[in-house]
């Protein structure tokens, strides 16, 4: 109970951190689901359960009702998630998938809930809030006299780009879910391990395999993208268009992993494969060759064919 007490209360100053904190208060909000974690593999999924009933009361009568609903729905499901696997051994793997999984559809959930209650969708109004702080910008800078017509060029550019991040919206939360999970994965094996428990790690970059799914939503994204632009069919156009993005960079991903494993088979030093991963992650072209290369790895498996030779 007094383990309980100090966790719950702990949850609450990194909430109000979080709240109040410019700077820190994005790192607050990240590991704020670090101390459910640690209570639910010490004591259990119950404990941690009661200690995100209590702290969020606590964070409604401090805060805000609203906001402190929007924070436990968005972040205590990932803390439980992880802590049950930790608790109960799962693999890395597992334990990542798993917490992933339950960290977007609590970040879904959470977008819902405030849609229903306020009516607004609140990814359209930070779009909204941002166009509206560029045109106050641009129109500062016509003001103290910069040329009109490189002024509304720069207008146009930032609105196609903001108009294309509005196609993005999913996959900006599934960032978001990626970005939660990773930090309280990380963070609570290191955590963890200094208490004295055993947590499973994921396997080595270099040997990391993504499903094959990734190959075939590659490929139903370029179908997709085709039939939603010709025939006009925005929600098609929008959903694979995610679907792409999800595919490129899960292609991104495994071939940084094979790239890896081709790097250390041929025992390239460490400052050399730091710069070879720039070089490739900062020019354009390459890094498409690279994304392409990975997913097809996920079928052909090139680090099979590397092993059989001497």
């Amino acid at each position: 109970m007094t383990e309980s007490s100090l966790l719950s209360a702990l949850t609450v100053i990194l909430a109000l951190a979080a709240v109040y904190l410019p700077v820190i208060g994005m790192v607050a909000a990240l590991v704020w689901a670090l101390p459910i974690i640690v209570l639910v593999v010490r004591h259990g999924l119950r404990w941690g359960i009661m200690a995100v009933l209590v702290s969020g009361i606590i964070m409604a009568l401090l805060i805000e009702p609203l906001l402190s609903l929007r924070m436990v729905i968005s972040f205590a499901p990932t803390g439980l998630m992880l802590g049950v696997a930790f608790r109960r051994q799962w693999s890395g793997s597992k334990t990542f998938g798993s917490a992933l999984l339950v960290s977007v559809v609590a970040k879904l959930l959470s977008l819902g809930i405030l849609f229903l209650i306020t009516s607004v969708n609140p990814l359209t109004l930070e779009l909204n809030a941002l166009q509206s702080s560029v045109n106050q910008s641009l129109t500062v800078y016509e003001q103290m006299g910069m040329d009109p017509a490189a002024l509304d060029k720069s207008r146009a550019e930032i609105t196609h780009s903001l108009e294309f991040l509005s196609l993005l919206m999913p996959l900006i939360v599934a960032a978001m879910g990626l970005m939660d999970t990773a930090v309280g994965y990380l963070i609570g094996c290191r955590v963890l391990h200094r208490l004295g428990y055993q947590v499973p790690h994921l396997p080595p970059f270099s040997e990391w395999h993504l499903p094959q799914v990734f190959l075939y939503i590659f490929g139903f994204a370029l179908v997709g993208l085709y039939w939603g632009g010709t025939r006009e069919l925005q929600w098609l156009y929008q959903t694979a268009m995610n679907l792409n993005m999800v595919a490129m960079f899960a292609g991104m991903v495994q071939g940084l992993s094979l790239m890896s494993y081709v790097l250390l088979r041929y025992r390239v030093r460490r400052p050399l494969r730091l710069m070879l991963y720039i070089l490739v992650l900062m020019g354009g072209p390459l890094s498409q060759v690279l994304a392409f290369t990975g997913l097809f790895d996920m079928v052909f498996d090139y680090r099979r064919r590397f092993g059989g030779r001497s």
